[in-house]
Formats: structure tokens, C-alpha cells, sequence
């Protein structure tokens, strides 16, 4: 874990100087000034935290609940092959180490640069947005991971489903798996936070940030079902929650920043090429 969050580390940096075209650094500062003067910002920053260690601890609440549901033979009695016949089309060796590229670092690594890239944009809205939008996720997302789990597609052997991920990393279920269960899948969080990343970079007017955060999410998306972990409706569930966390975020985010001095700048007023 220790490589994978150094190298996470490092893409965040690179991502904020690409999507920002700045010294990435500075944001770090910025951070720092936003926080002393804003204790709306900090509480956001605390919520998120939180969140993200409760999700971090759902499989141990999982089991002191004593819960055993299992609906991946609904799931795959609504969508069949669909996943063993997507894999089947598209797999190539070369494409593998890409993919899942992708799935293991780009997700974290972009949702941390929007921070670093709105800072440095001064577009407070989004960066507000973005906090919301991370806490709004993982809390819808939460209870159906406790009480709708669905296993991963590879592990139901009547999918007929490849965990492509082991070919280029052989060594995912002992460095990566403690941060997502085996039957967390519905909704699909990979799906929903790469969308969420990019609906709301796509309203920042930053348009490099946009084709950085939309190629990112379309990669993502296809990966989830190349590397054979999760079903489609996984992916549809991930979508509707990406549009409604997104839309709710902006919302909150004006609230949260009515009546003080945003400088607040989307869309066509950014001023980015």
C-alpha cells in the first residue's frame, strides 16, 4: 500500500500542475489560507475525512451486524453475460496494464487534484462542491454496501467472468482489497466518483481539467467491466448517483458560500482555454 499511495501522491501533484497549469504547490498554501478563514471549509474537510473512515470500516460493521444477504444471483439474473461478453470483445494484453492504470490510481488521484486545481482557479463554488459531493456519495452509497451487497462479477463463477485485474497485478487482493469488499458493488463507486469528478469539472470551465476528468471517467467506466468486477447495473446504480451527488453538491455549495465573497467562477466565466 505503501508504493500505491506514494504513486497516488505523485500523479496528484503532476494532475493539479496539467489541470491548472501552475505550480502545484501553491495549492497546498491556498489550502491552508482557505482553512483560516473559512470554518465552513474545515468542517467539510472533517465530513469527509469521516466518511471516508466509515467506509473504510463498513466490513467490520458488516459483520458485528450479522448480516448475510447475497443478491448476486439477482444481478445476474436481470443482465446474464453481459460482462463475460464484454470481456470477451475487448480484451488485449497490451490494453490490461492501461486499464487498470486507471482503476487503481487515476480515481483517488483525480478527485484529489479537482481540490488542488479549484484552489488555484479561486473557484470556491467547486471546490466547496467537490467536499460535498465526496461525503454524498459514500453516505448513499454506504447502506446499500450493508444491506444490498452483490459480489464482484470475477468471484460468481456462473458469470463466466476473468479477474483480468491479477495479470497486471498479481498482487491486488493482499495490497488493495482492504479498501473495497469483496460484495461492495452496488452502487458502483469507481463509476460514481470518476462521473461525480467530471460532471462537476465540466461546470468549472476549466476545459482542460474537463478532458482530463472526462477521459479519466470513460476509462474508468470501461475498466470496471474489462478487468471483470462490476456488473452493469453496478455501473447504472454508480451513474444515478454520480448525477444526483453532483446537482446536490452545486446546490449545497451555494448555500454554504451565500452571503460571503466566493469569487465564485463556472462555466463560461473562467477564464481557461
Amino acid at each position: 500500500m505503501n508504493t500505491i499511495s506514494l504513486f497516488t501522491v505523485v500523479l496528484v501533484i503532476v494532475l493539479i500542475g496539467l489541470g491548472a497549469r501552475r505550480n502545484p504547490f501553491v495549492a497546498l498554501a491556498n489550502l491552508g489560507k482557505e482553512m483560516l478563514h473559512s470554518y465552513k471549509l474545515v468542517l467539510l474537510v472533517a465530513g469527509m475525512f469521516a466518511i471516508l473512515a466509515l467506509n473504510k470500516y463498513e466490513l467490520q460493521i458488516e459483520k458485528k451486524l450479522h448480516l448475510t444477504s447475497d443478491f448476486t444471483s439477482f444481478v445476474f439474473g436481470i443482465e446474464g453475460h453481459f460482462v463475460q461478453h464484454f470481456q470477451q470483445l475487448f480484451f488485449a494484453h497490451w490494453l490490461t496494464p492501461i486499464i487498470v492504470f486507471f482503476y487503481i490510481f487515476m480515481l483517488q488521484s483525480a478527485l484529489a487534484a479537482s481540490l488542488g486545481v479549484y484552489l488555484l482557479d479561486k473557484n470556491r463554488l467547486l471546490l466547496y462542491a467537490t467536499c460535498y459531493a465526496v461525503i454524498l456519495n459514500y453516505a448513499i452509497a454506504i447502506p446499500f454496501y450493508l444491506y444490498f451487497p452483490v459480489n464482484e462479477v470475477w468471484s460468481y463463477a456462473p458469470a463466466g467472468v476473468r479477474f483480468v485485474m491479477l495479470d497486471a497485478f498479481p498482487n491486488f487482493e493482499s495490497e488493495y482489497r482492504a479498501l473495497s469488499g469483496l460484495n461492495n458493488c452496488f452502487p458502483s463507486l469507481h463509476t460514481a466518483i470518476s462521473l461525480t469528478t467530471a460532471l462537476l469539472a465540466f461546470r468549472s470551465g476549466n476545459r482542460r481539467w474537463m478532458v482530463i476528468t472526462g477521459i479519466s471517467a470513460a476509462v474508468i467506466i470501461f475498466g470496471i467491466f474489462y478487468l471483470g468486477i462490476h456488473w452493469l447495473t453496478d455501473m447504472m446504480g454508480g451513474t444515478v448517483l454520480a448525477i444526483v451527488s453532483s446537482s446536490l453538491s452545486i446546490q449545497l455549495a451555494k448555500l454554504t458560500l451565500r452571503g460571503s465573497e466566493t469569487a465564485v467562477r463556472v462555466g463560461s466565466e473562467a477564464p481557461h482555454a
